[in-house]
């Protein structure tokens, strides 16, 4: 009798309304949440403890590591009946017919995930790619960064997906942030919480799982987790205010997922160089007492040599499991892992409560994703399906509005019908913006002092952004270029790339500067455009770069009129 009332009040505060609940639909009535509860209490007497304790785990899958590998894979999901799957590279029409093969094999359907932060071009190179958050925090109408997350749950819905691994949450306070940079909104609390709140709501409202990440905050480290164990040192009353704020403001808004990352806190974790992702402390004591969360907790990947190189395959697994967290992402060590939670439960280290938590919280997920029964999906023309026309018309007016004029002292903007030399420098493509421009005369670095006297010039700053974690730092050979110019032209700089290529700049005979954020045919096409004219130029910086160049800044310059090219 006891147990069943506790297994009574666990779900209904799960899925009340007035509880802290995790994910469920937007317009979810009370008979829907009456069948939901029905659903999961009897799926979960029906499943076997074997079957319970494979609902734990997702497991990566690849479409570019042979047949064996994926013979491997579909071993793990028949034996091992797993919860899930994180799809990676490369192949969307394989990876849609293995879904859809596995789907038919599992008893309970796969909850199927993906690291989709700048849309499903993370993982397939064929789909469009979005823009990266920390263009994102530029944008100042935020229902566009909405806009952007509905039409990645589009992508989402076409691939059989229901998680996307999204979004970073983080608040990159440190320029030399190997692995966050570009994946962070910024370096403001609000706006990071602004953002993300709308990128969450844009999955969410079109019934795909956000989960914000990573949780404590990974933004002010300078190792790469996916090497080496990052330490955050920061007093309790500095995580509060910047590191742990974005969690705490938006757990309670129905946000389905928190991704734990493989940090070593101290002012939260007294254990010597234990990760948060199997600290106790950490995702029970904070995240779940304290802090009341009520949703799926997920590691971070377990595969990451943060946490890799220090614990054995399976032995990570349960460590984790204990600590608190629901699912264990990316297992290396499945069946292991079975083993060592069952011989926990059976010593009782762990009690089978925790099981029955997060099983009912899992299966609750999925009933609300839409998983009772799988649909397959057709994976004829996908490529096609994840890059055409809307796809590229709403990325070009994201990149659009993050668009950020940080100075125009001799009002050299917008450019009207004037000659106009073009100076490429760095590393990076740059074509595409020349081409849209139109009337400019390209000129190579060694070239410049061809330019006549007084002329206009635009300078691009093209940085190779073929992934998010590049460096993002200026030669000083193209510090030399520029120093140069200003000495007899006008010049405009536009910095395709980070704005944090600006922190050792001198910009003060630099007329005009303008921050692009990235360098790919979408931005270059944007910024050409905004600076004909055609289009406003409204974003404000997101981060802070130095003394000069503060979070918030950026001037507004309305379009050019049709009066106006009179």
């Amino acid at each position: 009798m006891k147990k069943l009332l506790y297994t009574s009040l666990f779900i209904t505060a799960l899925i009340s309304p007035k509880a802290k609940a995790q994910y469920q639909p937007k317009n979810a009535t009370e008979e829907d949440l009456k069948k939901a509860q029905q659903w999961v209490d009897k799926t979960y007497k029906s499943l076997s403890q074997d079957e319970k304790l494979g609902q734990l785990f997702i497991v990566a899958l690849y479409t570019n590591k042979g047949e064996e590998y994926i013979s491997q894979i579909r071993n793990i999901v028949t034996a091992d009946k797993i919860g899930g799957l994180i799809l990676m590279q490369d192949d969307a029409g394989r990876e849609i017919t293995l879904v859809n093969e596995f789907q038919q094999k599992s008893k309970i359907p796969l909850m199927i995930g993906m690291d989709a932060e700048w849309g499903l071009y993370q993982r397939i190179a064929a789909a469009h790619k979005f823009p990266w958050a920390m263009t994102l925090g530029a944008i100042q109408d935020k229902n566009l960064v909405y806009q952007m997350a509905a039409k990645i749950a589009d992508d989402c819905h076409r691939m059989g997906i229901n998680w996307d691994f999204a979004p970073v949450v983080d608040v990159n306070t440190n320029p030399s942030n190997p692995i966050i940079g570009n994946r962070s909104f910024g370096s403001e609390v609000d706006n990071v919480i602004r953002s993300a709140q709308s990128y969450s709501n844009g999955l969410q409202d079109n019934n795909i799982l956000a989960a914000i990440k990573h949780f404590p905050g990974h933004g002010d480290t300078s190792t790469d987790s996916h090497l080496d164990l990052p330490v955050v040192s920061h007093p309790m009353d500095r995580l509060n205010t910047v590191e742990l704020a974005p969690f705490k403001a938006l757990i309670n808004k129905g946000i389905g997922g928190v991704m734990v990352a493989h940090l070593y806190v101290p002012s939260l974790e007294s254990g010597k160089g234990i990760p948060a992702s199997v600290s106790k402390n950490i995702i029970t004591g904070l995240l779940k007492d304290k802090l009341g969360y009520k949703g799926l907790i997920i590691t971070d990947a377990l595969n990451m040599g943060a946490v890799a190189n220090k614990y054995k395959p399976g032995e990570l697994d349960a460590m984790a499991f204990k600590a608190g967290n629901d699912i264990m992402l990316f297992s290396q060590g499945v069946s292991e892992g079975k083993k060592l939670i069952q011989k926990a439960i059976d010593k009782g280290e762990i009690p089978q409560s925790r099981v029955e938590e997060s099983v009912k919280k899992i299966l609750l997920t999925k009933y609300f994703l839409g998983l009772t029964q799988y649909t397959p999906k057709n994976p004829e023309n996908i490529n096609a399906d994840l890059n055409n026309n809307s796809h590229t018309t709403l990325v070009q007016n994201l990149y659009a509005n993050a668009l950020t004029l940080l100075k125009d002292e001799k009002k050299l903007l917008p450019l009207t019908g004037k000659q106009v030399y073009y100076v490429p420098l760095e590393e990076a493509p740059y074509q595409t913006f020349a081409d849209r421009l139109g009337n400019v005369i390209i000129k190579k670095a060694v070239e410049i002092n061809t330019i006549p006297a007084g002329s206009t010039v635009i300078v691009g700053f093209h940085k190779d952004n073929s992934t998010a974690y590049k460096p993002y730092k200026i030669s000083p050979e193209s510090k030399k270029v520029l120093s140069d110019l200003t000495k007899n032209q006008n010049v405009i700089l536009d910095v395709f790339g980070s704005a944090y290529a600006l922190k050792d700049i001198d910009l003060s005979k630099v007329s005009t500067v303008l921050v692009s954020y990235e360098n790919n045919d979408d931005s270059m096409n944007a910024a050409a455009d905004a600076l004909k004219g055609k289009t406003k130029i409204w974003g404000k910086l997101p981060v802070l770069v130095n003394d000069q160049l503060k979070p918030g800044m950026g001037i507004e310059l309305n379009a050019l009129t049709s009066a106006d090219t009179k």
